[in-house]
């Protein structure tokens, strides 16, 4: 039974939900030949300023992206 937990930030749609669940069950069944009736994906929003890379917080990084 594959398990799948895919954090992400927060912000998707649900339609680009649905579209990342279809296409991991489809990725496992096409090269591990799981069965899509047995395979979870379970997807986590993050609050980007719960969530830090590089030494800085995700919201921080953005920021000064943007110039702010």
């Amino acid at each position: 039974m594959p398990y799948v937990n895919l954090q992400i930030t927060a912000g998707a749609t649900r339609a680009q939900k649905a579209e990342i669940v279809r296409d991991f069950t489809a990725t496992l069944a096409r090269v591990l030949g799981k069965k899509p009736e047995h395979t979870h994906v379970v997807i986590q929003e993050i609050a980007e300023e719960d969530w830090g890379f590089a030494g800085q917080l995700t919201d921080d990084w953005r920021r000064a992206e943007r110039g702010e």
